[in-house]
């Protein structure tokens, strides 16, 4: 079990908070009962429960959901309709046997292409969910609400109000109760407690207490429900004609408990067979549990010392980041990865650093120990995701093993290449970083992720050796082919950001982690070697290096992609009137050839190149200062023109850049899977907007530097330097303009009288075949533009 010290109390009110209001305020989720079912009609599948009006049973243990009516049909690993896919040796195929697929996307309108505009499709209507989350542990609990039989589908309606107290009227008060006498924990009980509202009466239909990974299991994929954690539940009536439900953990000791207490005037809860049946009216609510909490930083200390002003002028910002900060690591985002995710912690540190707290117990050495503490000590790789209370006690029974000890999956490929930049940044950069570097690595690993006894200097050497080893074979003489490229881990469809199924379009070496992450870690290696780190390998300082100038220089012609300015032009017009949005085709704009470089190589449908327009030019801008300068001059002007050029011709729209532009791609499958309801489609990314901002401010602030000998020679072509500059100011331009979305993780759009108008990705019914995703109400690295900010002298 994770061992931690007391949380204050702030901080898990405010979390707390959060979390409720997120749920309350979201569209409800789609995994859960509609109106017509009850508890007794879940069906099993394998260890999951399911109903038959949502999902379909296939091979008696792979769920398939019901969209719109339809079942959809297994293909592999995949779930499809026919009229969207076809399936070949377990694989999907576009387009349809038969059909050219689909002319139009969900969220679709305007009046210019009505011939190419299907209606939308009507979301369904769902049980409202009441969830609390809490840092420690990944822990939360959920309840879902039905109308009470023979009431209608989505007349049900659930809030929260204030709660009187000897303090005032608060919305939410926090609970600490000390441990009863026969607490198995000895643990505070430590939670909320709100007045929950009923406009009807109700059916508590499901209820999820322990792991918020397990309620994520619930209402993300195939409704899963394990007999294991549901039937440990208990329903028990307690005094005021109020009913508790709880639940102790698979560790026999921690409980988590939630109780609804009907206030004057509401009738008393009926317990009905797993089920509660409420009446309409305003109950006491309680959410608790007794585990060990986390240290959280205030605002004060995970800022630092010449950034505590921003606790007043970006106090939202930072009251979330106090959501999020803690002693030992920081965390993804709530409610969903309230927990360490390793890339998303390190580029919110790169792009946050100069306002994060720095020395022993500040941000940053919370964001690299967390990392180094969970990296793989037999191959070097950085953890991705942690696995820790009660759901990792599941996952070690499942393998037979009676522990609660935590675990870390590892098949990202992008991760391991942030670490040596962020130390760099950090122990090399910056007066308090190079003061504790010997303290640092000398600090010796305790938590419980198999790397107890080795020192952070180790675990640092451990996972720099694996960055030369992989690196090696591409950097050598005449081994600059495809092969020696870093591709995804075998089996696996994600292995960097864009982590949904087409995320890089099935690619398997994408362009980020090879043009930029890779060579950026090796200067690191090479600048930290120089100045006295890994002793045992001094060949470094320079061996890296020549690595490095052969990946920054040999990368980018594997992923570039050159449309001649006619067939662009016919590529765009087509991709408009399939796609069937509403939007104009701007191919007008097209006066000569369009440049850029693909998602990745090998992709969906026998591409060999993912020709898919994006975003992550960004990585090499803000990672990297490359030297080779004809390269430098051509990429960052072809960048600068795709980023201030207006969808569908490039990425720009009047609610910010879309991450993936698929109207190149000329195969039907690009505007099949990179769609505006897509996780990494045509959407928007708070922290790509960041990171590309702060790119460009980097490659510009090269031309104003002092060393003249190595200013870049873009810096003195006068078409490509005002190309750049203007796509920063454009770029900043519309960031402000869209400043009231900035903190959400992602967002969309719709066409609406012809023009884009913001829409939140969770609004929009998910693409055929798949869940739906909802965005974290506050993500880590949403947060960065507490940090990156304009610079005015480049207006």
């Amino acid at each position: 079990m994770e061992r931690h010290t007391s949380s204050s109390a702030f901080a898990l009110f405010l979390l707390a908070t959060s979390a409720v209001r997120c749920v309350l305020a979201a569209p409800a989720d789609t995994g859960s009962a509609t109106a017509g079912d009850t508890a007794a009609e879940l069906l099993s599948c394998g260890e999951a429960y399911y109903y038959a009006s949502k999902y379909t049973c296939y091979d008696g243990d792979f769920l398939c959901p019901i969209l719109n009516g339809e079942p959809t049909l297994r293909c592999g690993p995949d779930c499809y309709l026919p009229e969207n896919y076809s399936c070949s040796n377990g694989k999907l195929v576009y387009p349809p046997t038969g059909g050219s697929g689909p002319g139009t996307n969900p969220g679709s309108g305007g009046d210019d292409h009505d011939a190419c505009t299907k209606p939308p499709t009507t979301q369904q209507l769902s049980d409202p969910p009441l969830l609390v989350a809490w840092p420690a542990g990944n822990s939360g609990a959920v309840a879902f609400f039905r109308p009470a039989d023979g009431g209608v589908n989505g007349s049900l309606s659930i809030g929260l109000s204030g709660v009187d107290s000897a303090a005032g009227f608060e919305y939410l008060q926090g609970v600490y109760e000390q441990p009863a006498q026969d607490s198995l924990s000895g643990l505070l009980m430590v939670g909320v407690r709100a007045v929950f509202n009923l406009n009807t009466s109700a059916t508590l239909s499901v209820a999820i207490l322990g792991s918020i990974r397990n309620i994520r299991d619930f209402t993300e994929g195939p409704s899963l429900l394990y007999p294991i954690i549901q039937d440990a539940i208990e329903y028990n009536q307690i005094e005021d004609g109020g009913v508790e439900i709880s639940r102790l953990w698979l560790d026999n000791v921690t409980t988590t408990s939630m109780s609804f207490t009907p206030l004057a005037g509401v009738g008393e809860i009926t317990i009905n067979n797993g089920t509660l049946e409420m009446p309409a009216g305003s109950y006491d609510f309680v959410a608790k549990f007794d585990y060990p909490q986390l240290e959280q930083l205030d605002g004060s200390e995970v800022l630092n010392e010449q950034s505590q002003g921003l606790i007043e002028e970006e106090g939202a910002r930072v009251t979330s980041l106090t959501f999020l900060s803690y002693s030992q690591k920081l965390l993804a985002g709530a409610w969903r990865f309230l927990t360490y995710f390793g890339r998303d912690s390190m580029i919110a540190t790169l792009l946050m650093q100069d306002i994060l707290s720095e020395g022993e117990g500040g941000a940053i050495e919370a964001v690299i120990g967390a990392v180094l503490e969970r990296l793989n000590r037999t191959s070097g790789v950085v953890c991705h995701e942690e696995t820790i209370g009660d759901y990792a006690t599941y996952l070690n029974i499942q393998r037979n093993e009676t522990s609660t000890a935590p675990g870390c999956t590892y098949l990202m490929v992008d991760t391991d290449y942030f670490l040596t930049p962020l130390m760099e940044n950090y122990f090399l950069n910056t007066e308090i970083g190079r003061e504790r570097t010997q303290g640092f690595l000398a600090t010796e690993s305790t938590l419980d992720f198999g790397n107890a006894g080795l020192t952070y200097g180790e675990l640092a050497l451990i996972n720099a050796r694996a960055v030369m080893e992989k690196t090696a074979a591409f950097a050598q003489a005449g081994g600059q082919t495809q092969e020696n490229l870093i591709h995804l881990e075998e089996d696996e469809v994600v292995g960097q950001w864009r982590d949904s199924t087409y995320g890089i379009g099935g690619g398997r070496i994408p362009y980020d982690v090879n043009t930029a992450l890779v060579p950026a870690a090796l200067r690191s290696i090479s600048a930290l070697s120089a100045a006295g780190w890994f002793q045992e390998y001094p060949e470094w300082a320079e061996l890296a290096a020549q690595y490095a100038q052969v990946w920054e220089d040999n990368t980018l012609q594997f992923f570039e992609v050159v449309v001649p300015a006619e067939e662009a032009r016919q590529l765009v017009c087509s991709y408009t009137s399939a796609s069937g949005y509403g939007f104009p085709s701007q191919s007008d704009l097209i006066t000569s050839d369009v440049v850029y470089h693909g998602l990745a190589l090998e992709g969906n449908n026998n591409q060999p190149l993912v020709k898919v327009m994006n975003t992550d030019d960004c990585f090499r801008h803000f990672l990297t200062n490359t030297t080779n300068q004809t390269q430098l001059t051509s990429f960052l002007n072809q960048s600068a023109t795709n980023i201030r050029t207006p969808f569908p011709v490039g990425l720009l729209t009047p609610v910010s850049l879309v991450v993936a532009n698929p109207a190149y791609g000329g195969d039907p499958v690009y505007a099949a899977n990179f769609t505006n309801n897509a996780y990494h489609g045509t959407v928007i990314w708070s922290w790509q907007l960041a990171m590309m901002a702060a790119g460009f401010q980097r490659q510009l602030g090269r031309c104003t530097n002092d060393d003249n000998e190595n200013t870049p020679d873009f810096c003195s072509n006068e078409a490509v330097y005002a190309n750049v500059k203007g796509a920063y100011n454009d770029l900043w331009d519309n960031i402000e303009a869209n400043e009231q979305y900035l903190n959400s993780e992602v967002w969309s759009w719709i066409i609406r009288d012809g023009e884009f108008v913001f829409e939140p990705l969770g609004a929009l019914p998910p693409p055929a075949g798949q869940n739906p995703t909802e965005s974290n109400i506050r993500q880590l690295w949403s947060l960065t533009f507490i940090a990156v900010k304009r610079d005015e002298a480049l207006r």
